[in-house]
């Protein structure tokens, strides 16, 4: 009993001042500084060698206006404690306050120069300069330290400060020595760095981080600079410099053709077709790896599937990588490719059934088998075999547990559920999915969930959204002229329902893909007009941004629709997206 007492005596004061502490700050945060200070004032007499309660202290005093008093309290900590390098600082800024400058100089210079006889204080010193905004003073701080200490390193604090003084040059050399000093920060660097690289090559940051890296690369082999080169070139979207920077990365190291991949990638996003299939070919010629070799096949093939329209010159394509690597359980992948190309460009389906069905009983692990049969079994829903695809879709499910496929197998369960019209079963599937590690299964579930729930409460016969789910089956079908006339028929018989802004959505995209862009346009617009507080707002503002930006090519207006999302819907899942192409229409930086 004793204990528990002493302890309550010990813990409750400490409580109390821990709450009051918080209540001092909320003022002062909300700019009530005369209750503020009443408290800061109480907590400072009960204890006064607590730094952060003497320094809200001085601060309120300064936002009073109270300088006198500040200076007060701020020589007798001098006096009480000693002085030491950020006291100086703290004094020199409450002249500075004062509009007092050579006098506040005078103490700025006092906390530099103590660092000839402690260093360490570098840190310090530089981050409380930095605190108050005083930027070059901070700058002199952490170089006089990193003189004095060789193994002091402050480039991380240096490139900041150098970005916010809009000096290019000093700033890129810090990011520069950092990435050398700490090569993990890397990733870090490049998201600091497009604050300031835009597309455009003759944007002053671009210009300058420019010939930063070529002088390195004159003075030292190291090949983060040729990296960090082809990096740019890839933000400045020309591809092709690039793509020479990773081939003399290559040459070079001769380890590994990973970002050569990866920018065969971009490019083909980018639909810079020609230079994505130069590079893949480059990595078939040069790689020793068979697996390299066919993962830069199959990708070869899928960039020629997607942009050459004679389906005879496809298939001799595929003829010559079968005839160099063979039909086996190595080649499982390209095979999946090549009856993908049977069912959905030359309107083969039932024959590419059939193959899906001999290579699933081949002797391919669990993982291989389940991706065999996730395409046999989206060919059997672009065949309305409903029922045959959802047994392959639950074998997944079994195969490969816990695995990223078993989620995309369930999700497909849903989805062909929806398409067949069981919206119960298909629910079921999705309110698991709703927690999926895979982020976009979890988007997908979730719109896919929504659009069944919002339109079953007002229409409990569902004869809306079974025509909507008949649409969706049409267009996955490329049956996209029948997807549209249905989805015409829902807007005109069921006129203010739920189910109204999902339909225009859903033609908006389709005009789009058939290239009816100004009927598209009009669909976007509609939702908009009368739709703007709905959850699609923000696809329609994004989506009408790209219409305008892509197909018919008027940035202007393409700015005004990202602008949109960036200052109306930070929490869209366009908000990243669009404020990049809203900066790069802007032609400006935004730090």
């Amino acid at each position: 009993m004793r204990n528990y007492l002493f302890i309550l005596l010990f813990v409750l004061p400490l409580a109390s001042f821990g709450q009051n502490d918080a209540l001092a700050k909320t003022y002062f945060d909300e700019g009530k500084y005369d209750k503020a200070l009443r408290i800061y004032q109480t907590l400072y007499d009960k204890n006064p060698r607590r730094l952060d309660i003497f320094k809200a202290l001085v601060a309120t005093h300064q936002q009073l206006e109270n300088y006198e008093t500040a200076g007060t309290l701020l020589a007798g900590r001098a006096e009480a404690y000693g002085p030491y390098p950020q006291l100086s600082v703290d004094i020199g800024y409450n002249f500075e306050l004062q509009n007092r400058p050579e006098e506040a100089k005078a103490f700025y210079q006092l906390a530099v120069d103590e660092l000839a006889l402690q260093p360490n204080y570098a840190r310090f010193i530089g981050d409380t300069f930095d605190r108050y905004g005083l930027l070059e003073w901070a700058v002199k701080s952490y170089e006089k330290g990193m003189e004095l200490n060789p193994n002091a390193d402050f480039y991380l604090q240096l490139s900041r400060i150098y970005g916010e003084l809009q000096n290019y040059e000093k700033m890129f050399d810090a990011y520069l020595n950092l990435m050398e000093s700490k090569p993990g920060y890397g990733s870090y660097t490049k998201r600091s760095l497009t604050q300031f690289i835009t597309e455009d090559p003759a944007n002053q940051a671009n210009v300058v981080f420019r010939k930063t890296l070529i002088k390195r690369i004159q003075q030292d082999p190291n090949l983060m600079y040729n990296e960090l080169l082809s990096w740019l070139y890839v933000q400045q979207k020309e591809f092709r410099k690039s793509f020479n920077q990773e081939k003399a990365i290559y040459k070079r190291k001769g380890e590994t053709l990973e970002h050569l991949s990866l920018l065969a990638g971009i490019t083909e996003e980018e639909g810079e077709y020609d230079i994505s299939l130069e590079i893949l070919e480059y990595i078939i010629a040069n790689s020793a790896i068979l697996e390299e070799q066919l993962d830069a096949e199959e990708k070869r093939l899928g960039v020629i599937v997607k942009t050459v329209s004679d389906l005879k010159k496809v298939n001799q394509e595929f003829d010559k990588v079968f005839e160099k690597y063979g039909l086996s359980t190595r080649t499982y992948a390209l095979q999946i490719a090549y009856n993908d190309f049977i069912a959905f460009k030359q309107q083969q389906p039932e024959t590419a059934i059939l193959n899906l069905k001999v290579l699933a009983d081949t002797d391919l692990n669990r993982f291989e088998k389940a991706r065999v049969r996730m395409k046999l079994a989206d060919i059997l829903v672009y065949t309305q075999k409903f029922n045959q695809a959802l047994i392959y879709y639950s074998q997944i499910q079994k195969q490969v547990q816990g695995n990223i496929l078993a989620q995309e197998a369930r999700f497909k369960v849903a989805r062909t559920s929806y398409f067949k019209g069981d919206f119960k079963w298909s629910q079921i599937q999705l309110d698991v999915l709703k927690k999926s590690t895979s982020q976009l299964i979890a988007n997908d579930a979730m719109e896919l969930s929504l659009l069944i729930s919002d339109n079953s409460v007002e229409d409990s016969t569902q004869t809306a959204l079974r025509k909507f789910a008949k649409a969706d089956l049409l267009s996955l079908q490329n049956k996209n002229n029948e997807a549209v006339r249905l989805l015409s028929e829902i807007l005109e018989n069921h006129k203010g329902e739920a189910i109204e802004d999902e339909a225009l959505l859903r033609r908006a995209k389709l005009y789009t893909a058939l290239g009816v862009y100004e009927k598209a346009e009009a669909d976007y617009k509609t939702i908009i007009a009368l739709f703007k507080e709905d959850i699609l707002a923000d696809d329609a503002y994004f989506l009408l941004g790209q219409l305008y930006e892509k197909q018919l090519a008027l940035p202007e207006k393409a700015k005004e629709f990202y602008e949109q999302i960036v200052f109306n819907f930070s929490d869209s899942i366009y908000f990243v997206d669009a404020r990049k192409r809203y900066r790069s229409l802007r032609g400006d930086t935004i730090n």
